[in-house]
């Protein structure tokens, strides 16, 4: 018998473009330290590591570098900000929806692992109305732990109700391909995302430069899932 299969996917530079109001909240939060803010270009590989890591880099860009009280509390005034400006600009990546009614024709469910906070991801797909095609949607304060550790992705499929027998991540960087490495299963990676090495450098099994393709990756790598 064949199980049912599970894609989990990253969420930032994976299912959703969240790049400008990340970086917008990063500014944010430079501004009010007198720093200049950060392009967004050049900002763009910061982002996947959460908020702290984030502001940490943008901080350091500008030479700067602030006690662990100062970086509590920038980091609470750049989750307050980006709360509430969380999807002023973000869009899921172009073909994504189709990609998702593709696979889920086939008999795919959803979940989401991401390094962002629970609320935040859970904030933001409801926001762009994708929250209802995950059956979990998973952070790095769900289960005390962030990606590459294995348990989050493996308490994640857990959650949705599905099998580490019959599971893909789909990720950008190297915290997705190292999670699914760790956790034995296979990773497609997208060539859109946000990571300082590119992606193909980091050799996931299948590799995708649009979603579209994300269906034929998907079904090339079943028979390594079934």
């Amino acid at each position: 018998m064949t199980l049912p299969r599970t894609v989990v996917f990253d969420l930032d530079g994976t299912l959703v473009d969240t790049a400008p109001d990340l970086i917008a909240a990063l500014n944010y939060v430079l501004d009010r330290e007198g720093l200049p803010p950060v392009p967004l270009k050049s900002a763009r590989n910061m982002i996947g590591a959460g908020a702290r890591k984030l502001l940490e880099r943008g901080l350091e860009l500008e030479g700067r570098f602030m006690s662990v009280a100062d970086i509590d509390r920038l980091t609470k005034d750049f989750i307050d900000f980006y709360a509430t400006h969380i999807a002023v600009e973000s869009r899921p990546f172009e073909g994504l929806e189709a990609a998702l009614d593709d696979l889920k024709a086939r008999g795919c469910r959803f979940a989401v692992c991401t390094n962002k906070l629970e609320w935040l991801s859970k904030r933001l797909l409801d926001q762009l109305g994708l929250s209802g095609r995950f059956a979990a949607i998973c952070g790095a304060d769900t289960f005390g732990v962030a990606k590459p550790d294995p348990i989050i992705l493996q308490q994640t499929v857990a959650r949705a109700g599905g099998d580490m027998a019959a599971t893909i991540m789909v990720g950008d960087a190297g915290p997705d391909v190292g999670v699914a490495r760790r956790a034995g299963i296979p990773v497609i990676g997208v060539e859109f995302g946000y990571t300082d090495v590119p992606i193909a450098e980091l050799k996931p099994d299948r590799l995708i430069g649009h979603m579209r393709d994300l269906p034929a990756a998907v079904e090339s790598l079943s028979k390594i899932t079934s």
